[in-house]
């Protein structure tokens, strides 16, 4: 039996920047991943780079083939690098096995070679999350059937895609697909998408995306699938009644769930949460002792940089002064990328009148905006949300050309409780989307 001073489970952001962190502070730390195609984590190999390097060629016109060949040359690239980071390490070691616990602190390994048992002082858990696959009859015995990591592995351009889920996964998708040209059809279960956003923004998202060529089912049911010779046939029931629906694929887009189902915790004391997460303290500790649980597996909000900052309460636990944890995490912003993307901090204007807070709403139009007109994308407009008396910014959406990056910049000023007239008063560069800022604070 080996023992080591850490075993990481998985090789996401977390696991994989930890394993840094401890291989600098002279330990010695074992890195266990069951998929060789997984160095690096989901985000870089099937999640944000490849969906996002897709997304950006189809909004310039690259076809699915020559975008689809880009995708893999740039995962293939980063899988590459992120594995050497750690293995190259004289105090780190990479193992391809499958991963299971025999109780509170001892693995058991299973891979090519045989079956190991193994033990560790510290043992951390970076599985992340996996697609969540409703019960729908036929569903789960289609062939045509996929999720966003399965359809990114088709090399040819699917024609006719139907998509179950109106959030953002399923809404990135169906903007990339429209944008090489496919039948896109939307099937929500919900009477309107982005349901967590300004309404109005989601509303114009939602005529942005039909002019695309985006077509939407909503308050729908998809009670059916069923190949056929062609494709697939599904059967949708909305309040008029049955339809059905021809496709060539269905990707379902439903949300994802914390992957804990090979680790065997029922022989262990670490406890899940109500949604199936490993259920963590404010330090990322499970309830047993020195066993830790980081990213989306721990219920931590599914975004690699959420990920990558559970790494910084880790590494600030272990090596620093203890200050950090997921209480005082900093305000951290999110993005639809859609054509263009839709950005939010904070809080909408609903969350502000259900809570009685004192608010105003300051607008203005993306097409005011220089940058906007350069790029050839006025499309959208910005909302924010701020205190009537102190100007402390509330919450702010974009729905505007490089609103990922605009959105920053507001939840660093949030974060410093910055009022909004400095942002209004700075001078940005021109042109740039940025610019926005000093006419949006401009009450």
């Amino acid at each position: 039996m080996r023992h080591f001073t850490n075993i990481i489970i998985g090789f996401g952001k977390a696991g994989k920047t930890l394993a840094g962190t401890l291989v600098q502070h002279g330990q010695d730390v074992l890195v266990i991943e069951k998929d060789a195609m997984m160095y690096g984590g989901t985000c870089i190999n099937v999640a944000c780079l490849p969906t996002k390097n897709m997304i950006i060629n189809s909004h310039n016109g690259e076809d699915y083939a020559d975008a689809f060949a880009a995708k893999n040359k740039l995962t293939s690239m980063l899988r590459n690098k992120n594995y050497h980071k750690v293995a190259d390490q004289e105090t780190a070691t990479v193992l391809n096995a499958d991963a299971e616990f025999l109780d509170d602190h001892t693995l058991q390994v299973t891979d090519d070679s045989g079956t190991e048992t193994l033990t560790a002082d510290r043992i951390f858990i970076n599985t992340g999350s996996t697609p969540i696959l409703p019960n729908i009859a036929g569903l789960n015995d289609s062939q045509r059937v996929f999720t966003s990591k399965t359809l990114l592995d088709q090399s040819q351009q699917t024609k006719r895609l139907a998509i179950l889920g109106s959030g953002p996964i399923g809404l990135e998708f169906a903007s990339m697909y429209a944008q090489f040209g496919s039948d896109v059809t939307v099937i929500g279960q919900t009477p309107a998408i982005l349901e967590r956003y300004e309404p109005e923004i989601a509303t114009a998202a939602k005529a942005d995306l039909e002019t695309d060529g985006v077509s939407f089912l909503l308050n729908a049911q998809l009670t059916k699938v069923a190949d056929t010779a062609t494709g697939l046939s599904l059967t949708v029931t909305t309040e008029t009644g049955s339809q059905t629906i021809d496709a060539d694929a269905l990707l379902v887009a439903t949300g994802r769930r914390a992957n804990t189902d090979d680790l065997h915790l029922e022989r262990t004391h670490i406890e899940t949460g109500s949604r199936g997460e490993i259920a963590v303290n404010d330090t990322l500790e499970t309830s047993v002792a020195n066993v830790y649980a980081l990213g989306d597996v721990a219920g931590s909000p599914q975004f690699t940089y959420v990920s990558l900052d559970d790494w910084r309460i880790m590494a600030n636990q272990l090596f620093g002064d203890k200050t950090r944890t997921r209480t005082n995490r900093p305000i951290f912003a999110n993005t639809i990328f859609l054509n263009p993307a839709i950005s939010s901090v904070g809080q909408t204007e609903v969350q502000l009148k259900a809570a009685g807070t004192p608010y105003q709403v300051l607008k203005m139009a993306t097409a005011g905006v220089p940058k906007a007109q350069v790029i050839g994308n006025p499309r959208g407009s910005y909302k924010a949300l701020i205190d009537p008396e102190t100007h402390q910014i509330l919450g702010v959406t974009i729905y505007a050309e490089e609103a990922y990056e605009t959105i920053n910049v507001i939840a660093v000023a949030m974060q410093n409780h910055l009022p909004a007239e400095v942002l209004r008063d700075q001078i940005y560069t021109h042109p740039t989307m940025t610019e926005a800022l000093n006419d949006l604070f401009n009450f």
